[in-house]
């Protein structure tokens, strides 16, 4: 039976917004096991009822934690996710040997903002807001050629950020803000989605906002603590 370590009285919450705009094409990969004949090879994932494509909360979740994990790593090699930072850990949950851990950080998946339907909607692209890329792969002992469709979400996309704090304790909330925007940052110099080595998936934060529930702090210093790492 898995150990649950004690919860902690909720003190309140901070809501971060932000916008999120894509400098490259990006994939994030949707299953085409069903696709029809003639159909691209690797679609993006997107939103079931509007079909416009999406960042699942899970993927900017998992990436950023990847790379705190990275970065924070007391060995050569990356940690068992049971050994993660103590920071890491109760931002970003735990369920290791250790005991379960809640996370703090709540993220949602980002939808694009009203302004990019309306500019994609109107433009000839390949797909519904969409783009169309040939990547080539060359068989090293034949010279054979296996070309592929991906397609991507076009460069200049802007998503809609969103993201909860629980406050646990008053004490951490700085030293959690500080690991969280140095997430941004990573990921920033990093990349979101596949294929990132070819160039894929880099993206920029701005318009922080950060606004406090049910506590009374100053929320404002934060807004400023972000745009600095991220801008």
């Amino acid at each position: 039976m898995m150990n649950i370590q004690g919860q902690r009285q909720l003190q309140g919450k901070l809501f971060i917004t932000a916008n999120l705009k894509l400098i490259t094409g990006m994939h994030i990969g949707a299953n085409s096991d069903f696709a029809p004949i003639g159909a691209v090879d690797s679609p993006f994932i997107r939103d079931c009822l509007t079909h416009e494509p999406i960042i699942p909360g899970s993927s900017l979740k998992g990436k950023i934690r990847t790379l705190l994990a990275k970065s924070r790593c007391k060995n050569l090699i990356l940690n068992n996710i049971d050994d993660d930072d103590e920071v890491i850990s109760r931002l970003f949950g735990s369920a290791g040997k250790k005991g379960a851990c809640f996370a703090r950080l709540q993220f949602f998946d980002l939808f694009l903002t009203s302004k990019s339907v309306e500019v994609f909607k109107n433009l000839d692209t390949d797909t519904y807001i969409g783009e169309i890329k040939w990547e080539n792969t060359i068989a090293r002992l034949t010279g054979s050629a296996n070309p592929r469709q991906i397609e991507r979400v076009p460069a200049g996309a802007e998503f809609e950020f969103k993201l909860v704090y629980n406050i646990e304790d008053e004490e951490q909330i700085d030293e959690d803000m500080k690991i969280l925007a140095q997430g941004f940052q990573l990921l920033q110099m990093d990349y979101l989605g596949g294929h990132g080595s070819r160039g894929y998936g880099r993206v920029k934060f701005s318009d922080f906002k950060v606004k406090a529930i049910n506590k009374k702090i100053d929320a404002d210093e934060y807004e400023y603590f972000f745009e600095g790492k991220c801008s």
